[in-house]
């Protein structure tokens, strides 16, 4: 005999989401902080767009590569908090099977994106600092719109099986979900049959995302750290230095959460469900609100340009 939560369906007609499991009394409060933590991406990577949009001395092969990742913070923002405030304010737990399989590939999608946009912003530091003779005729604009398509295709393809795959398995567990939201994992947790495709899947793309982008990410600030120490004074090294912090701020703000988590699912059995929720849904949002922030404070030509933003209005 089948109830709510043991369902015999090969495609459910929705799922419900719980929000974070064991803490449904702290739901008004923990959306305040994630509502704040929205607001602010939402306003700072808009405030990005639109300063580099409208300052010409900003149109270069950086700045753009910084517009891309505002819009994928912003796209990966979007997936997840509307539904998630929705859960928290309203109590409106179900997601149809459709919804659920798309909002995954778009979280999945966006974060493959995001990781790959640091990818190419640490090609561009790298050509700036080690061939800045030939950082104008290597970067140019069609090669810079090529890397940025490339990275769309990239997180498009590589997450496109997800939602095809998960839609093949047959679901008679339980069409609760565990989380605000849906994600790979969550959903293949649920089937019951043999899965391990999905799973393969799944690490490979990990290790696409986070093994080869990471490497490729170290490799570069390995000749990046080479060049600086091979120049002659400790004001030149700094200066140098400086034109790439904010994009190494931003990097480990992306990849060291997550390899966090990594070892915590591994082997942090003990940990109760609601901390590995709460930590999940942190790890996601905190990329899309710190990194315009890390931008905005660590970039000279952005803060000054936001300077004057805020002096004219005053005026």
């Amino acid at each position: 005999m089948s109830n709510s939560n043991t369902t015999d369906f090969t495609n459910p007609s929705t799922f419900i989401l719980l929000g974070i499991p064991g803490l449904e009394a702290a739901h008004i409060w923990i959306s305040i902080l994630f509502c704040t933590m929205y607001t602010i991406a939402i306003l700072g990577n808009f405030t990005i767009l639109f300063i580099v949009k409208t300052e010409p001395s900003l149109h270069g092969p950086m700045y753009y590569f910084l517009l891309m990742l505002a819009i994928s913070d912003l796209g990966l923002s979007t997936s997840m908090l509307p539904k998630m405030l929705s859960i928290f304010w309203f109590n409106s737990r179900e997601i149809s099977f459709s919804a659920c399989l798309t909002q995954m590939y778009f979280i999945h999608c966006f974060s493959v994106m995001e990781s790959g946009i640091f990818v190419a912003m640490a090609f561009d530091r790298y050509v700036a600092i080690c061939h800045p003779l030939r950082y104008s005729t290597i970067l140019t604009n069609p090669v810079v719109a090529k890397i940025g398509v490339t990275m769309v295709l990239r997180g498009g393809m590589l997450v496109l099986p997800y939602p095809f795959l998960a839609r093949q398995w047959t679901y008679c567990r339980t069409n609760i979900i565990p989380q605000p939201y849906c994600v790979h994992i969550a959903v293949v947790n649920l089937a019951c049959d043999d899965t391990r495709i999905s799973s393969y899947y799944g690490l490979f793309v990990q290790f696409s995302m986070t093994g080869l982008d990471l490497n490729f990410i170290a490799v570069s600030y390995i000749q990046i750290l080479r060049a600086i120490c091979s120049l002659p004074t400790k004001d030149a090294r700094l200066k140098t230095f400086r034109t790439c912090s904010s994009h190494l701020f931003a990097t480990l703000a992306f990849y060291i959460p997550g390899l966090f988590i990594s070892l915590m699912n591994r082997f942090g059995q003990n940990v109760p469900l609601h901390f590995h929720v709460l930590i999940a849904n942190v790890y996601l949002l905190m990329p899309p609100m710190i990194n315009p922030i890390i931008y905005g404070v660590r970039t000279r030509q952005i803060r000054g340009r936001l300077l004057q933003l805020f002096t004219h209005t005053g005026a």
